[in-house]
This record gives structure tokens, C-alpha cells and sequence, in this order.
């Protein structure tokens, strides 16, 4: 008989092969929400120039099941493509649906905006911020695997503010505008136009 001993001193923590090449995937769970997030790592973070990184927040809608409401799948997909081809960088999965407020809060969103509201007002006919997102966990996953410079990966400037404000250097932002069809085209537009987002319009110009 096979005796199998308990390990419980086992590191989450392991490789990582995917089609954009090998990372390696660290857990780390947050004990004030009970969520566990995600950093995936490409080659050493402890190089002289800033470090490649995307802060991505779950979408399961657009991640899973490539839903054209939204571009982040696209974003997922096209961060892993810039990682793999730069050669290092950081790819952080934050468990926080629906900029914050949860799948079902999301969907009853989705429910809204088909009958007219737009991303923003729909959260806040919920009863919900406009963005409920918390990044110490992300500043605290960053310097746990030893990132002090950022390179961001990201349309939004409150991003970088909201990383500086928790002590991470954001020396460069890269735009990562894809992914845009004419079912998303007016979520990204209110983006830009009420929250602040960098996109360039002509790059929301649908043929």
C-alpha cells in the first residue's frame, strides 16, 4: 500500500508553459478578501531597465468566453504577446470581476447598458463606484517578486497614479489599445471621455 504523506510547506509557486512561452506562476492570497491573485513571470525582474508589466483585472467574461463587450481578452492575449517578445516582464491577475464589484453586480450591469446606460452610470445605478478597484495587493505582489521600476502596460492614467501613490516607481506607460470592434466601441468611448482612459479616436474608428 501507497502511504502518502500531507505535505503542507509546499510553495504555490511552479513553471508555467503556455503558448507565449515559459513564465512562472506565484499565488498570492489576500487575506482581507479571501481572494487568491496570480503574478506570472517572464526571466529575471531584477534587471537595470524598467520592468514590463500589465496589472490585469480577472474578466471572465472577456478572458473565458472572448466576450466583444469589452477589449480584455484582447488585452490579456496581446500583454503576454509584448512579455514574450521583450523577453522579461510581469503579468499580475487580480481576482476583482467587474472593475471591482463582483460577477453578478457585472452582469446586472450588462443587463443595463442593453437597456441604454453606459459602463460608468450602470455601476452607479447599482449602487456601486464607478471603479471599486484596490491595488495594494498589486503593490505588494510586485515587490514581493522584486520589481522596484514599472514600464505599465495600460490605456488608464489612474493606474499609474494609484501604483505611484502606493510607493511602486511607474518610470514609462504603454499604451495597449486593442481588441476594439463596434460592440465595444461605445464602452471604450465612454472610457475615454468619462474616465479618463488613453485612447487615441482614431484608433475608435470602426470601418
Amino acid at each position: 500500500m501507497t502511504s502518502i504523506v500531507e505535505k503542507t510547506d509546499v510553495p504555490a509557486d511552479a513553471r508555467l508553459p503556455t503558448s507565449h512561452g515559459e513564465f512562472r506562476i506565484r499565488v498570492f492570497h489576500d487575506e482581507n478578501t479571501g481572494f487568491d491573485h496570480v503574478a506570472l513571470t517572464l526571466g529575471e525582474m531584477d534587471g537595470p531597465d524598467p520592468v514590463l508589466v500589465r496589472v490585469h483585472s480577472e474578466c471572465l467574461t472577456g478572458d473565458a468566453f472572448s466576450s466583444s463587450r469589452c477589449d480584455c481578452g484582447p488585452q490579456l492575449d496581446a500583454a503576454l504577446k509584448t512579455i514574450q517578445s521583450h523577453g522579461w516582464g510581469c503579468l499580475l491577475y487580480l481576482r476583482q470581476e467587474g472593475r471591482g464589484i463582483g460577477l453578478h453586480a457585472k452582469i446586472q450591469a450588462y443587463n443595463l447598458q442593453d437597456q441604454g446606460a453606459d459602463t460608468l452610470d450602470a455601476n452607479l445605478m447599482l449602487g456601486h463606484p464607478a471603479d471599486a478597484r484596490d491595488y495594494s495587493i498589486a503593490a505588494e505582489m510586485l515587490t514581493a517578486v522584486g520589481i522596484r521600476d514599472v514600464c505599465l502596460l495600460t490605456n488608464n492614467p489612474d493606474k499609474v497614479e494609484s501604483l505611484q501613490s502606493l510607493g511602486i516607481t511607474v518610470s514609462e506607460r504603454m499604451p495597449l489599445v486593442v481588441g476594439i470592434v463596434a460592440e465595444n466601441r461605445d464602452y471604450l468611448i465612454t472610457k475615454v471621455n468619462r474616465m479618463g482612459h488613453d485612447i487615441d479616436q482614431t484608433e475608435l474608428e470602426i470601418e
